[in-house]
């Protein structure tokens, strides 16, 4: 074997992952390193995809050609579409997965890849030498040695070590080193990149208990069914295969809370054992009861973990507590006062790399080539990572093509957001997106991810052929609703019953169709079944046929509210343009806050717009670099 590859892949999580696979399709030679090839794409956390935000950034994969919407619909045990009362600007999928069937569907995946090659074995040191290009670093990546002394190389590395970089787990005062239990950590690899100037700091995540499904009292539970209609995460594909399961929901109690209190100083994130930052938005038990002491319960999910295990995942109960004192306390509560568990929950910190230290296409300012995604960065959750992944692993290729960088801008796409943030601002605790970190929500809608991301990865060579036919179609019968509803009209005796029976007021003469949907109770569906045309012109669309009318309808229903913000993202866009990278040595312009001069000065903004987000930069700031960009 020769080791000599494009682009070499540091990790096998779901960042590695869906990076190793769109470089692989295409066209770059790939290698995943991977430490143990029977837990690729492993989910350390809860077996589930999705949720807030973070199911927006699924289908944004999807729609780029990545994987995980296609594997998780493969996987999935449990289908819900989230926040369905709120305007669909907020809907986002989420699906409890099959554990074991997800990793084996990522190996079966990762192993039909063309361009794609597996080794298992641990990177120990980076490969760096000096930079013979014109670019700003002064070095460049060349490959990675690892510990079985074979040396790896490479035009490009991507780093997605997840939490084994000096990874440590606390159960109580109990320490043990490791990236994911029963799993080793990664030593030395840390010091071999930031010998090179790249700053490193540490981060602490979390994981609850694993319950035995036999040993649980469903009858002091709720039952939470998943939704049995046509959703799924991928917009190519079939959908769900496996059979469906439920949740089930119930709430902790003051006595589960007394025996926590009364071990507080035991707790490692509370003592003082653990001085990393941990999630904020992923909060332990523990931590719970100190921020809100009022409450007397808190909300626990019960979730499988797959159609062939009895272990389930207790979302809520997240701990670093002693064993003993998590089970004591589980003990207390009615649903699982005769609970057996599999393991305890656990804290684990790890290193990770700052952000602003990467270009927007996440390569490295520092070492020409290397580029980072997932944990590393500081973020938190599969999506993240994947959507980070996918962009650097597109970019990694593009760079051994010489090719301009992919970056997706912040009403393109939620991972375009997640980047910029990454970059401009920084982390000072794991990163999690919610809908509320967009402001073009309603541009970048989960139902419209393939509208805005399929073209432009077809052009890139990852979304083949079938998927950009299928986007095609889709896009064709979009537009041939949307025609018929400005094209047609209709007379009240036609749509008068239908509207008193929905609450919606009478119409008093013939109306524009596209007048009607507006209307809030309106559906296209509710008008098909009184208009037989209506009807008929939706007979034409493919197997898809309802996610293609709940697409049209979102966009001519919010047509209004979607053509402000575009208009607005416009003249965002102004500042978009105007590129600053180079053209200033912010320590002489003196007209600028200090602090402004020294954000600037760290992070180097590539654009005008990248720069006001950066915390500590006023508009005025922004105003004295638009006069000086006059100049």
């Amino acid at each position: 074997m020769i080791f000599q590859y494009d682009v070499l892949v540091i990790g096998g999580g779901h960042a590695g992952c869906e990076a190793a696979a769109a470089a692989a399709n295409m066209g770059a030679k790939t290698c995943l390193l991977t430490m143990d090839m029977n837990k690729i794409a492993q989910m350390s956390c809860n077996p589930a995809i999705g949720g807030i935000a973070k199911g927006q950034i699924v289908r944004e994969i999807d729609a780029l050609g990545g994987y995980m919407g296609l594997i998780t619909d493969a996987s999935s045990i449990q289908f819900r579409m989230l926040n369905r009362s709120k305007g669909p600007a907020v809907w986002s999928p989420r699906a409890q997965c099959d554990r074991q069937k997800y990793i084996d569907n990522w190996r079966k995946t990762i192993d039909n890849t063309d361009n794609l090659y597996i080794f298992q074995d641990q990177a120990t040191e980076l490969l760096v030498e000096k930079s013979n290009t014109s670019k700003e670093a002064a070095q460049r990546v060349i490959g990675v040695k690892t510990i079985w002394g074979i040396d790896m190389y490479a035009r490009t590395v991507i780093i997605t070590a997840g939490t084994f970089l000096n990874g440590l787990m606390h159960i109580g005062n109990k320490q043990v080193e490791g990236g994911r239990i029963s799993e080793p950590a990664v030593h030395n690899f840390t010091d071999s990149i930031t010998r090179w100037g790249i700053t490193v700091a540490r981060m602490k995540t979390g994981t609850p208990v694993r319950i035995d499904k036999r040993s649980v009292h469903f009858e002091y539970t709720e039952e939470q069914p998943g939704d049995s209609d046509y959703h799924q995460f991928s917009f190519f594909g079939k959908q769900r295969s496996l059979p469906q399961m439920p949740c089930w929901t119930f709430n902790t109690n003051e006595k589960a809370h007394s025996i926590i209190r009364n071990s507080l100083s035991e707790a490692p994130i509370l003592n003082g054992q653990i001085q990393s930052t941990g999630p904020r938005y992923c909060p332990s038990i523990e931590t719970k009861l100190i921020t809100f002491p009022d409450k007397s319960s808190h909300p626990l999910f019960l979730e499988p973990e797959g159609v062939d295990t009895n272990e389930m995942y207790l979302n809520g109960f997240s701990s670093s507590m002693p064993w003993d004192i998590q089970i004591e306390a589980i003990h207390q509560i009615p649903a699982l006062s005769d609970a057996k568990i599999y393991r305890p929950g656990y804290a684990i910190e790890y290193d990770y790399f700052d952000p602003t230290q990467l270009k927007p296409s996440l390569e490295s300012k520092i070492i020409e080539g290397l580029f980072f995604a997932g944990q590393v960065n500081g973020t938190t959750g599969y999506e993240e990572a994947g959507g980070q992944g996918i962009v650097a692993g597109i970019n990694a290729a593009n760079l051994c093509s010489n090719n301009q960088p992919f970056i997706m801008k912040r009403d393109e796409s939620y991972i375009g957001v997640l980047i910029d943030d990454l970059t401009t601002k920084g982390v000072d605790e794991p990163y999690r997106m919610f809908t509320s970190r967009a402001e073009y929500r309603i541009l970048l809608r989960q139902d419209d991810a393939d509208a805005r991301l399929t073209e432009k990865a077809y052009t890139l060579g990852i979304a083949k052929r079938e998927r950009y036919d299928w986007w095609l179609e889709k896009k064709e019968h979009i537009l041939r609703i949307e025609n018929f509803f400005y094209n047609n009209t209709v007379k009240p005796e036609y749509v008068n019953s239908l509207l008193e029976k929905i609450g919606s007021s009478p119409i008093k003469g013939t109306t524009k169709l596209i007048d009607l949907i507006g209307r809030p109770n309106v559906t296209i569906t509710d008008l098909a079944n009184i208009l037989p045309t209506l009807k008929e012109c939706l007979e034409t669309c493919p197997n898809r046929k309802e996610e293609i009318i709940e697409a049209t309808e979102i966009k001519m229903k919010y047509k209004g509210y979607i053509e402000r913000e575009r208009i607005f993202a416009e003249k965002m866009h102004r500042l978009e343009n105007i590129k600053i990278k180079g053209h200033f040595n912010y320590n002489k312009i003196h007209d600028l806050s200090t602090e402004c001069r020294q954000k600037l000065e760290r992070i180097q903004p590539e654009t005008l717009a990248q720069a006001s987000r950066i915390p500590g930069v006023s508009p005025n700031d922004i105003n004295v670099l638009l006069i000086l960009m006059g100049r």
